[in-house]
Parts: structure tokens; C-alpha cells; sequence
């Protein structure tokens, strides 16, 4: 195999499939990027078994062939490189990558033993554009839970239903909600994707809103089809919870307060949390007034903020980073909260529920 082509396409590549690449393994194999060239283009595959990225690079194929290359020295080679054609020959299992005066000879391993990906059927699927998709997922998944204490909430829920698209992510103390409309009719369907690889793939995603990406799905698997990169990931099996149940349209007080003044506001009493703390900020409403305060071991905060209220007066607490997570997810000016009580969950969402953010409260009597 004999290929060449420019620096930078090679690095873009490169940190596209790196994505998919393990740190750890039982199979060294999938520690490799593999280069295949046995077609018409220069593709490079990174493979863990649950997440396959698959890439083109723009360059010329002087001698076709298929090569696995460790991800982490060829990643630094081709990046430590000048910018300028790079080179990549292969005789046996003998990898030469030349660059300018630059030459360096490496292992590779044969090609034909690299996990391919699935075969995906693209017969069931949907288009949406990059931007939108980009969107919703940046402003759901920061809710996925962390742990896999429960595999369905290291994942979202992407419901096809109505000619609407819908994202969902929780994690036991809130719920991040995203509808968006889908242009063209679909069938209903409802999948979990897991959490890596949607911020993957929106690490890759561009924000154009004229460009596209198509959706694929079997039983099994979903395929994600943009630019020239294919990914495709192993969904998480089971039935998400049934989060239409903890939605609520119930309520007893509406504030209506200036996002980026509020979001503001609780981050400045984050100052006062020190990393690991559950102090939790308390929302005193009454009729045209939100009174925060927060007091800690590093101090105490108040400040007072204009808000316009309906319904009854409240005192409630909660966690600020959950707050502030919602708040940085909306683009509106001015923003609707609803609560039930001091208990209950609030609910931030727009008129058409175009998004819906569910937080939990904190017991701050027992907190304090």
C-alpha cells in the first residue's frame, strides 16, 4: 500500500476515529486506527465494539491496501510532522510515514483482523439538520447519569412520534427535554443511545444548518451518515423510564424571571460551594421579587432579582449546578418556572414545550 495525502486532512482523520479508539482493551487490535485503502478512497476505522467511526481523507492512492496502525504513534507522528504531503508505504507489516526529510518506520498489524463495523440497513431512517441535531444533543446530555449503576441513564432517549423529534436524558435528580419538528413524515420509534457516543458525534457535527445528517436504525444499532463520516454505535437495550408520567401540568406558583440574570446570579453563589459540597441554594418568591441565598462554610450569599409571579408564595432549595445546567441550555430572554411546592419538582419550559427542564429540590431545613 502506498497513499499520500495532505497533513492536515491526515489529522482531522485522525482525531475524528480516535474518538472510538479504547485506552483499555483485551484486544490489541482495536488499540490501532486502521487504514484502508483498498477501495476508491482513503478510509481510516477506529473500532472499541460498542462505538465504530469511520472516516474519508481527500489524498491519492498510489498502491491500494489495508493496515492497522497503533492509534496513539501514529496520532503522534503525523501531528509532530511538518505541514506538508505526507506519505504512508506499507511492505509486509513494515509502516513508513515520510514527511518532508522526516521518516519513520513502525509495526503495523494486518489489516484483515480489524473488527469491521456492522453492516447497518438504511432503510429506516430519518434527516435532520446538522445544527438542530448538534443542538439537541448539547442541551440534554449534560443529565445522562455518570455511572452505570443503571445502564438506561448513561444513555437518551431519541423518540421519533408525529413528525417530531424528541431527546431525552435524566439521571435521577433532573430531566432535560428537546422536541424539534422533523421535515417529512417517519415511522414512530424509540431508541437509547448511549450518552459517548452522542457527545462524539456532537464533537464532530458542524453548526451548519444546511448540511445534513441521516439516522439509520435496525434493532440493534443506529447509524449516524454526515460529511464524509460514518458513525454507528450498539443501542442500549431495555425500556426507557416513562418520563411523560413525571411530567407535570400541575402547579401553584409561575415566575417568569430573565434567564441570563438568574442563570448569573447562581453561578455567583457557586463561589461560596466548594467541590463536593451539596449546600444548596434557596429561592424565596413572592410577588414581584426572587430572593437567592446560599450560606456555606465559605460564607454567605443574598442577592434579590425582579421577577413577575402568579400563584402562591414559595420557599424552595436546590442543587445550583443543576440549576445552572438547565439556565446555560436556553436561549430565550425570558423564561417560565413552575412548581408544584417545596417538594415537588419545578418545571422550566417554553409555551410550546419546544424544551421542558425538570430539577429536583433540595431539603435544605435537613441541609442547613
Amino acid at each position: 500500500m502506498k497513499i499520500r495525502c495532505s497533513k492536515s486532512e491526515l489529522v482531522n482523520g485522525i482525531s475524528i476515529v480516535s474518538k472510538a479508539v479504547p485506552a483499555k482493551t483485551t484486544m490489541p487490535i482495536l488499540e490501532c486506527i486502521l487504514i484502508d485503502a483498498a477501495g476508491q478512497t482513503i478510509d481510516l476505522v477506529g473500532n472499541d465494539m460498542e462505538l465504530g467511526i469511520r472516516t474519508t481523507v481527500a489524498g491519492e492512492i498510489d498502491e491500494k491496501g489495508i493496515i492497522a496502525v497503533d492509534a496513539d504513534i501514529f496520532s503522534s507522528i503525523v501531528r509532530k510532522l511538518p505541514e506538508t504531503e505526507i506519505s504512508i508505504e506499507v511492505k509486509g507489516e513494515k509502516v513508513t510515514i515520510t514527511g518532508e526529510k522526516a521518516r519513520f518506520d513502525i509495526p503495523g498489524k494486518d489489516g484483515r483482523e480489524f473488527t469491521k463495523l456492522p453492516e447497518i440497513d438504511k432503510n429506516e431512517g430519518i434527516t435532520i439538520s446538522q445544527f438542530t441535531l448538534k443542538e439537541m444533543i448539547t442541551k440534554t446530555i449534560f443529565s445522562i447519569a455518570e455511572n452505570e449503576s443503571n445502564k438506561l441513564m448513561t444513555g437518551e432517549l431519541m423518540e421519533i412520534s408525529g413528525g417530531m423529534l424528541r431527546m431525552v436524558s435524566l439521571d435521577g435528580h433532573r430531566i432535560s427535554i428537546r422536541r424539534c419538528e422533523l421535515n417529512g413524515s417517519y415511522s414512530d420509534r424509540r431508541v437509547v443511545i448511549p450518552g459517548k457516543t452522542l457527545s462524539e458525534v456532537a464533537k464532530i457535527l458542524g453548526s451548519d444548518t444546511e448540511k445534513i445528517v441521516n439516522i439509520f436504525f435496525t434493532d440493534k444499532f443506529v447509524l449516524f451518515e454526515f460529511d464524509t463520516t460514518t458513525v454507528v454505535t450498539r443501542l442500549i437495550e431495555g425500556n426507557y423510564f416513562r418520563v411523560d408520567q413525571m411530567i407535570s401540568n400541575d402547579f401553584e406558583t409561575h415566575m417568569t424571571v430573565n434567564c441570563r440574570e438568574f442563570m448569573e446570579c447562581v453561578d455567583r453563589a457557586t463561589l461560596l460551594v466548594r467541590e463536593g459540597d451539596k449546600k444548596p441554594i434557596i429561592l424565596t418568591i413572592s410577588d414581584t421579587e426572587l430572593v437567592l441565598r446560599i450560606n456555606t462554610a465559605l460564607g454567605s450569599m443574598n442577592e434579590q432579582l425582579t421577577v413577575n409571579k402568579t400563584g402562591k408564595d414559595l420557599i424552595i432549595g436546590f442543587n445550583p449546578k443543576f440549576l445552572i445546567d438547565a439556565l446555560r441550555a436556553i436561549d430565550d430572554e425570558e423564561i417560565d418556572i413552575y412548581f408544584l411546592n417545596s417538594k415537588a419538582p419545578c418545571f422550566i419550559r417554553d409555551a410550546g414545550e419546544n424544551y421542558n427542564y425538570v430539577v429536583l429540590p433540595v431539603n435544605f431545613i435537613t441541609a442547613e
